[in-house]
Order: structure tokens, then C-alpha cells, then sequence
């Protein structure tokens, strides 16, 4: 059995108390509002923080309206009628994300601040202690990339994609100063240091912007159809006009330690009619941008291979195409 290692732990009421609590702890201190991620990590010894500050109990990140709060659960994502509207490709990442039960305890925030995943990271300690660690965790190889001196454990977090494509903006509070961020800009191509948010930062909500003639979707593929982490995300959103696409953003995640914007493709996008041809040059200038790496589930050259099409369905999707029977078919083989 994995048990917990010790540590202080703090419920505040309010995002001012939270902040205070993290100034005055500094880096030993860390959050927690469902745990689904960050439990797992301390059980492993990945994570050993001295004070849990726990988000539970602040009201004013549990707020759906105009923006959401970063305590919502994403069962509650899934849940709003606004979300699945407005939103379809949020909507989308939200319901894939992990099985019910813990959708009904992870929340949108931490699923943002997700830790980055590698197979030689995600292990117990005493299996990590026997190839004398890594580099993301107290060791000084990466064993995906020996000859790199930087961490390139992956990205996996599933909305991310999703809400960059959106055009979100998040709010990071400190007990000093207030800033709104794109969320592209929260992630660094780093797999340990993998945020820029600070220390003392809390993600206190995502700012959506106005849904009028956007059109948004997330495809993802994995190995296990029901619930699994991402090897691949791609979310699309386009502005139409009548039947040309005034802009375009498309995201990847899972195929980097961050999620980023592949900003040539929605830029050959604008101006033009979504036909097969378009659709297609897209989808392999998207594909160019994809470097996955030998550290997670599925073959590495065949991941790299999927971009393209995973790219072309989420457009199709967009112009208008019924995609059902492949996302069934996706989700069947992904069980096979």
C-alpha cells in the first residue's frame, strides 16, 4: 500500500486567505482542490508538500457565470447547457476526461495545472529509485532523450487544447497582484517547470470569450475508449462567415509538454471555403508541428502518423460533416 506522506493542511474561505496561506509558506506549500491528480503524486512521492491548502471551500471559485470558476468539477462542465451550446469543444475535452467518478471530484483548474506525464515519471518510488530516478524527479537522465538536458515529459491535459483553441484567458491571483494571462501563455515547453504561474499564484477562474459564430470541437485519441490520459488531443475552432472561414485556431496536446496553438495552420485557414483540398493542407501543416515522444502509451511514429487525420476530422466536423460513425469507430478500436 501507498500511503500519504505527512503534512499541515489548511482550509481557507476566501481566494485572499488562500493567497496569504501560499505567501506566507512559500514553495512548501502547495493546493489541492480535488486531488485526482496531485494525491496519486504524493502517494508516489513525486510531490512531498510540508501544507496542503485545500480550494474546496472557496466559494468564489465554484462561480459559473460569465466565467468559470476553476473549482468547478468537470462533471459541472459537462453538466451546463452553456458549455455544451456555446462551448462544444470544451464540453467535448470535459466529458472524455478520466470515468465519472472522478470527473465528479477533478476539477477544471486542476486540470489545467495537471502535471506533465512520462512512463519512467508516473511510476512508485521504489521502481523510480531503481534506474537511480529521472530528470524530472531527482535524478540527472532523461531516459527518453538521454542526451537532453531538458525534462520532455508530456503535457496531458485535455481542456487546455480545448479552451486555447476557445481563446481563453485564465486569472492568476496572488496575495499582491491580480493578472489575466492568454491561457496558451500558462504553459512552457518544460516538462518540470511546465507553468508560469508563480509559486504563490492561484488560478482563480477561465474567461470565456463570446461564442457568437464560433464553432468549436475536440478529437482524442487514447488507448482505452472509456477513460484513459491523452497520447493526442486536437481542438479546432473557427469563425464562419456564410461559408468561409473568417479565423481559425487549432491546439495539440499530448504531443509536447505543453499545449500551443499551431498558429501557420489558422493562419492558411482564414479566407478560405473548408473544402477537402483546404481541409487537407491544414491538417498536414498541423501534423508538421507534432514531436511526440517515446514517454507515454501507443507507438511514437504511429502517433505522429494520426495528427494529420485527427486534425482533418475535427475540421470536417466543423464544415458540417456528420463524424459520428468515426468517432464510434475511434472509440472501438481504441478497446481492441
Amino acid at each position: 500500500m501507498m500511503r500519504m506522506p505527512w503534512f499541515d493542511f489548511r482550509a481557507p474561505r476566501s481566494i485572499a486567505e488562500a493567497a496569504k496561506i501560499l505567501a506566507a509558506e512559500g514553495p512548501q506549500a502547495m493546493l489541492i482542490a480535488g486531488g485526482t491528480d496531485l494525491v496519486p503524486n504524493m502517494k508516489r512521492r513525486h510531490q512531498t508538500p510540508a501544507t496542503l491548502v485545500s480550494l474546496r471551500r472557496v466559494d468564489e471559485l465554484h462561480k459559473m457565470n460569465g466565467s468559470l470558476g476553476a473549482c468547478l468539477t468537470l462533471t459541472q462542465i459537462v453538466d451546463s447547457a452553456q458549455v455544451r451550446e456555446k462551448y462544444r469543444g470544451l464540453w467535448q475535452a470535459a466529458a472524455q476526461i478520466a470515468t465519472p467518478h472522478l470527473r465528479n471530484m477533478g476539477t477544471l483548474g486542476g486540470n489545467l495545472c495537471l502535471d506533465t506525464r512520462c512512463t519512467y515519471y508516473n511510476q512508485n518510488y521504489e521502481w523510480r529509485q531503481a534506474i537511480d530516478f529521472c530528470l524530472k524527479k531527482e535524478g540527472e537522465t532523461c531516459w527518453v532523450a538521454t542526451a537532453s538536458k531538458r525534462c520532455v515529459a508530456v503535457s496531458s491535459t485535455d481542456s487546455a487544447p480545448a479552451l486555447i483553441a476557445l481563446g481563453a484567458k485564465v486569472r492568476l491571483v496572488s496575495s499582491t497582484e491580480q493578472r489575466d494571462v492568454p491561457l496558451a501563455e500558462l504553459y512552457r515547453n518544460d516538462g518540470i517547470d511546465y507553468l508560469s504561474r508563480k509559486p504563490d499564484e492561484i488560478l482563480t477562474e477561465v474567461m470565456l470569450p463570446e461564442a457568437e459564430g464560433w464553432r468549436s470541437t475536440y478529437w482524442k485519441l487514447r488507448r482505452r475508449g472509456s477513460f484513459d490520459f491523452p497520447v493526442l488531443g486536437v481542438a479546432a475552432a473557427v469563425k464562419m462567415k456564410g461559408d468561409t472561414v473568417e479565423e481559425a485556431r487549432i491546439a495539440l496536446g499530448a504531443v509536447a509538454s505543453r499545449p500551443f496553438l499551431v498558429d501557420k495552420a489558422g493562419a492558411y485557414l482564414a479566407g478560405k471555403k473548408l473544402t477537402d483540398d483546404v481541409i487537407a493542407e491544414a491538417a498536414a501543416t498541423v501534423a508538421s508541428r507534432a514531436k511526440p515522444m517515446d514517454n507515454t502509451d501507443l507507438d511514437l511514429y504511429w502517433r505522429k502518423e494520426v495528427v494529420g487525420a485527427f486534425a482533418g476530422y475535427a475540421l470536417k466536423e466543423l464544415r458540417g460533416d456528420d463524424m459520428r460513425a468515426t468517432r464510434a469507430r475511434i472509440a472501438r478500436q481504441s478497446l481492441e
